[in-house]
């Protein structure tokens, strides 16, 4: 499989003297897990040389680690090597994909300052990736990097979206005053925003709801893949558009763990041939299940509604006494059209005017009149407390309308998220859309997320989740699904437990970073909860290929986690890729490696250039131009260089197209 890399803490910083600095390689900025990931995707999966910034010192995420930044990187590295190493080995060896590549080169700097990355080649180099979890840190890099060199590939990771869309114009607009006459199609990929949190929250989000289902938008349609219980005897199931994905062989197996990369032939199967998925007994499956119109985008709903009703804003004591004063006045108007020659409105008019004590008395009146009076007077002695406790209710009602709602007593069969940071903020916004009741914990009072939860009127309990009794504010005993995102794995993990030995049948998914961990865990807690769905996954695991895929300049549909593996979802011009072109859909198919799903048909002049993009709707509200995109294909079409096609891939049947593509268009 792939070629061995020295191990990395002996490898030199600079480049040695005499040997001429490499180029086309691809340089990788960050201090966090996601850089680190980054790395693993260029150097083991798509066979690039790369070059590695990092701060030096601790990850200022995991102050608790005992390794350096650099040692991390190296240990990880190291991992991948060696397994890569056993996999050669195991007789795989033909199919070296880094054969000829150096190992990742690590340097160390505390900010990509223009020296720093003048020596790590960013004016010779293909790519660049900032991924630092600063986004000011990132802005000033890629400024420094579009001047040094105005024809490198940025990709760029931002948390603020519309920033990001502004700041992609700018580059690719500096780009082009730096390099007239440049083809507008090369700025297409010259600069590429992503999010983390973007990426990884959909299927986070999925993962809470359902456990299985994982939604993947083009052109303005929903692609909805979701997993399927082993048939039971003599069942038949619905096979779906296309199966995706076989699961592990031990998922249904309570002492079982999800499979990652390492998992051999356990392991879940991506993109099976129709022979395996017919001869697979007794393993679940993931299918392509149903395409849908994606409706036009929506703001989070708020809990409780948007506006301001009785029941917020004044008690159910004070709304029942002001029915009982209505009602006795409603009661007097009565009696005095019973025993008066008066009519409604006179009487009424009377009424309102001794119960506000501003009548004359009517002395020489009948008695009857006389009784009505009295008794308007003393339901009018309730106004003026009623009234007192109206105007201090509403006061404190807009005092503590910023304040964080508390969770109502009734609720249950809600989402307990824990952690309001970048991950968990983007989680909360995809639950509301989904109008999923979701109760918030979160230790800091000033989290990123804290104002948005506010706004949305979410309940939010503030305290640290491993001590006794914050989960149970949370209703925890009632609570349907528990997401535990906080970007420490030991926070989670001690979370999920005690969740457990609360409820034993809790949906839960909590976020680790490590492999190994995260396949400790999931044995353990299928062992004690064999009944429990249990769900791990690793943001940066999620995020780091379609970081990866945009530096080879594609662009990236959605990436659906199976397991601890991602399978990925990608639009690409047929044209240069020898496995594509020329050949029929079925031909074009490639077991474990990539399928192709739908066909653009829409003239290459007319193409949307974001197939992930909703398309506008028209301002006059009337439908949405029909998708160019045709699902359902004929096996014998044959693929053309002018077609687009939307395509089903692993991560390394991906770089293997890419790689077939770079080795073709220089002979073209």
């Amino acid at each position: 499989m792939l070629g061995f890399v020295p191990p990395l803490p002996q490898q030199p910083g600079r480049p040695q003297p005499g040997r001429p600095p490499a180029t086309g390689h691809m340089i990788v900025c960050g201090d966090d897990a996601l850089a680190r990931r980054l790395a693993v995707e260029l150097r083991f999966v798509y066979g690039e040389r790369v070059t590695l910034l990092l701060p030096p010192g601790r990850d200022a995420n995991s102050p608790e680690t005992p390794l350096t930044q650099r040692g991390r990187a190296a240990a990880l590295f190291g991992r991948m090597s060696a397994a890569m190493n056993r996999t050669a080995a195991a007789g795989n060896g033909g199919n070296d994909t880094n054969a000829g590549v150096e190992a990742v080169r690590i340097m160390e700097a505390p900010e990509p300052s223009d020296d720093v990355l003048e020596e790590a080649g960013v004016d010779r180099a293909a790519a660049l990736a900032l991924v630092y979890d600063d986004d000011e840190r990132n802005i000033r890099a890629a400024l420094t990097a579009r001047r040094l060199n105005p024809r490198l590939r940025l990709v760029i990771r931002l948390y603020n979206r519309k920033l990001g869309q502004h700041l992609e114009e700018l580059l690719d607009q500096a780009a082009a005053v730096a390099m007239p006459g440049i083809d507008p199609a090369l700025l297409d990929a010259s600069t590429t925003v992503l999010s983390d949190a973007d990426t990884a929250a959909p299927a986070l989000a999925a993962t809470a709801l359902t456990g299985s289902s994982k939604i993947i938008q083009a052109e303005g349609l929903l692609l909805r893949a979701a997993e399927r219980p082993p048939p039971r005897p003599g069942e038949t199931l619905d096979p779906g558009l296309c199966t995706l994905a076989l699961l592990s062989s031990t998922t249904n197996d309570p002492a079982g763990a999800e499979g990652s990369d390492s998992s051999g032939d356990e392991g879940p199967e991506l993109l099976p041939s129709e022979e395996t998925v017919a001869a697979a007994e007794g393993r679940g499956t993931v299918v392509l299940e149903a395409i849908s119109r994606a409706a036009p985008d929506r703001p989070a709903t708020r809990m409780g509604g948007r506006g301001a009703p009785l029941s917020q804003v004044f008690s159910r004591r004070l709304r029942w006494s002001a029915l009982g004063v209505a009602l006795a006045a409603l009661s007097l108007v009565v009696a005095s059209l019973l025993t008066t020659e008066d009519t409604a409105v006179h009487s009424t008019y009377l009424t309102l005017l001794d119960l506000l004590g501003m009548n004359d008395p009517a002395e020489e009146a009948p008695a009857a009149r006389q009784i009505i009076q009295l008794l308007s007077g003393i339901a009018g002695l309730l106004l003026l407390p009623l009234l007192i406790a109206a105007v201090l209710e509403a006061f404190g009602t807009l005092r503590t309308a910023s304040s964080l709602r508390r969770p109502p007593r009734g609720l249950s069969g809600h989402v307990v998220l824990l952690g309001l940071g970048k991950i968990g903020t983007r989680v909360l916004v995809r639950l509301r859309e989904l109008d999923i009741p979701v109760v918030v914990v979160e230790e800091d009072p000033d989290a990123r997320g804290i104002p948005l939860a506010r706004s949305m009127h979410v309940p939010t309990v503030l305290g640290d989740v491993t001590q006794e009794g914050v989960l149970e504010a949370a209703k925890i005993r009632r609570a349907h699904a528990l997401l535990a995102l906080t970007s420490i794995d030991t926070t989670n993990l001690e979370a999920t437990l005690y969740a457990r030995s609360v409820k034993p049948d809790l949906r839960v998914a909590l976020r680790l970073y490590d492999d190994e961990f995260a396949t400790a865990v999931y044995r353990t807690l299928r062992t004690a909860h064999p009944q429990a769905l249990t769900r791990s996954r690793s943001v940066s695991h999620l995020a780091a290929p379609s970081f990866a895929v945009a530096m080879m300049g594609r662009q990236i549909l959605g990436a659906v986690p199976v397991e601890r593996k991602v399978m990925l979802f990608a639009a690409l011009e047929v044209a240069g890729h020898p496995q594509l072109e020329g050949r029929t859909v079925q031909q074009a198919f490639q077991a474990s490696s990539w399928r192709v799903l739908a066909i653009d048909a829409t003239p290459p002049a007319d193409r949307n250039p974001d197939l992930a993009a909703l398309p506008p709707y028209p301002p006059d509200g009337g439908a949405q131009p029909p998708s160019g995109l045709v699902w359902d294909l004929d096996p014998e079409h044959v693929l053309r260089a002018q077609d687009r096609v939307v395509i089903a891939a692993t991560r390394r049947g991906l770089a293997e197209l890419l790689r077939r593509q770079r080795s073709v268009l220089p002979q073209q």
